[in-house]
């Protein structure tokens, strides 16, 4: 994919801006979006904003059910204090505005719970515990909104598949979390972190840096403390690339191991559903309960058979002992204070135990992930939109050119900063049947899954190792982003899955490394992570700076 599309990845350089749009918790236009970069204003570098809340804030997910399952705690109790660091952290102090809408209904959800608790009635082992849901999956009643104004009125009337697991197995889906306007599938510079509806997020490392993008809020919002955990989605690189800048833990799923249905489509070879949290064994408890086969995403068909029974088991106790790791080298170049971290955490891996085989490339990978792989989204898109869009119903948009049209005829809000070039190219494509869409799919798909093979099964790996990314960068309106590369996007054009996991930092920025591993591999990825982890010791709590050391 050339450098200058920002898609889902976050490799290319869009330009990107600090500015406003309406408080987090519900819609509005963005009208202060053409205003300049701002920070916001913390409580104090190195203070949490919310220290009364922070205590709940900072407890792991396992933490918490621990403290719901002694009656220690109250779900009422964890939702209404979550609900005040919301207000203080995310629509004050700092102003991350990664929460685009907190659901009205929570604290009766709460109650229900708590009285089920009461009864022995126990959904899951997350019964109880608050999620965020990033906002382009269907949420009954709730935004739901891609980051558009254009679908800004008319909330969905049923939850996506995935969105009812999370509410049958007893969690409270408190909010929606902010995201790049359509998944950055809208104008060649995109910008991470903002949408029309939201504003703009912010990384809580540094309130002048990118949360990462697309799942940014869902990033963001777990690095904050704000929730416990998140769900995310990607095509390539929105769950994996916002884990390593917000310096939290994000599950990239084979393609196919969580519905799909109801949620606002990009590429139905690449998309995926996954979870985000601040440690393995959260983000891969929450991955259960998202996984599994679903009639109404055929995808699903194809999990049959490999969906774990509990995922958070392989992350007990982990031992890299004799684990095969390929280190990929053609991922590494972001910079020296980079490679250095990569490197320190390397040498964590080995002395656990890995094995450590040193790989130049993964073969055809650059080929996949380039023009052929734009041209598939373009068409996939264009497919895969107007078929949610007629499901949805008026007053939504229909078609990309009713869409087109209503972002010109509200190009104040909507069209101020950047265009929407990637609508209007996926608008041209001819239909899935198209010879130049049928030939890109073989090609990419082919080299990118034959790659990933045979860099796997020549020394007989478990998985491969690199940098996910490098920093964050900038928010900054006037030269764009500077973002160097990433390591995800021959996995994401594969299908097939990746852990990023947070291993250091550069001057007070987070750096992951992320995992890539066979299709359905998820289980095998999460017990690696989670040693990786466990020697990396890193601190994953921000330091809540309002400018990052170094510009």
């Amino acid at each position: 994919m050339p450098d200058d599309l920002p898609l889902e990845t976050d490799r290319p350089t869009p330009r990107t801006t600090g500015t406003g749009g309406p408080a987090a918790g519900g819609g509005g236009t963005a009208g202060a979006a053409a205003s300049p970069a701002a920070t916001g204003s913390a409580a104090g570098d190195g203070v949490d904003p919310s220290p009364d809340t922070a205590e709940l804030a900072w407890l792991s997910a396992g933490e918490l059910a621990a403290r719901l399952t002694a009656g220690t705690l109250r779900t009422s109790e964890l939702v209404a204090t979550l609900e005040r660091r919301v207000a203080a952290v995310d629509r004050g102090g700092p102003e991350l505005r990664a929460v685009l809408a907190w659901a009205p209904d929570t604290g009766e959800v709460a109650e229900r719970l708590d009285a089920e608790r009461a009864r022995g009635v126990l959904r899951s082992p997350l019964h109880g515990l608050p999620v965020l849901v990033k906002d382009n999956l269907d949420t009954a009643g709730l935004a739901s909104t891609a980051g558009s104004l254009a679908l800004a009125d008319r909330p969905p009337e049923r939850d996506a598949p995935a969105v009812a697991r999370l509410r049958e197995a007893g969690l409270v889906v408190v909010g929606k979390a902010n995201l790049s306007e359509w998944a950055n599938m809208r104008g060649r510079c995109s910008i991470s972190g903002w949408s029309a509806v939201g504003g703009q997020t912010r990384n809580p490392h540094a309130l002048d840096r990118s949360p990462g993008g697309s799942s940014s809020g869902s990033g963001a919002a777990v690095a904050a403390g704000l929730v416990p955990f998140a769900v995310g989605t990607e095509t390539d690189g929105s769950i994996l690339c916002p884990a390593a800048v917000c310096g939290v833990v994000g599950i990239k799923p084979t393609v196919g191991l969580v519905s799909r249905a109801g949620v606002v489509p990009i590429s139905a070879s690449q998309d995926t559903v996954g979870p985000l949290a601040r440690s393995v064994a959260d983000a891969a408890a929450l991955l259960t309960v998202l996984a599994g086969v679903d009639p109404a995403d055929p995808a699903t068909a194809a999990a049959e058979g490999h969906v774990d029974a509990d995922y958070a088991r392989h992350a007990e106790d982990p031992s890299l002992e004799g684990v095969r790791l390929g280190v990929v080298r053609s991922g590494f170049g972001y910079s020296p204070k980079t490679d250095a971290v990569v490197e320190g955490a390397l040498e964590r891996l080995r002395g656990a135990g890995a094995v450590l085989v040193e790989l130049a490339a993964i073969p055809g990978a650059k080929a996949a992930t380039g023009d052929d792989e734009l041209t598939v989204l373009l068409y996939e898109f264009k497919a895969g939109l107007e078929a949610y869009l007629r499901d949805r119903g008026a007053p939504a948009p229909q078609s990309l050119e009713e869409l087109i049209a209503f972002n010109e005829s509200h190009r104040d809000a909507e069209l101020a900063l950047f265009g929407q070039e990637l609508l209007e190219a996926a608008a041209a494509t001819t239909g899935l049947g198209a010879e130049e869409y049928l030939v890109a799919r073989e090609s990419a798909q082919r080299r990118a899954r034959g790659g990933l093979e045979a860099a796997l099964g020549g020394a007989h790996l478990d998985a491969l190792v690199l940098p996910t990314m490098g920093p964050a960068w900038l928010i900054d309106p006037v030269n764009g982003n500077a973002v160097s590369g990433a390591g995800y996007s021959a996995a994401a054009v594969a299908g097939t899955p990746g852990i990023s996991v947070p291993v250091g930092a550069v001057d007070g920025l987070p750096v992951g490394i992320c995992f890539l591993g066979a299709a359905w591999s998820e289980a095998t990825l999460v017990r690696i992570a989670a040693g990786a982890e466990r020697v990396a010791q890193v601190d994953v709590r921000p330091a809540w700076r309002t400018a990052s050391t170094r510009a």
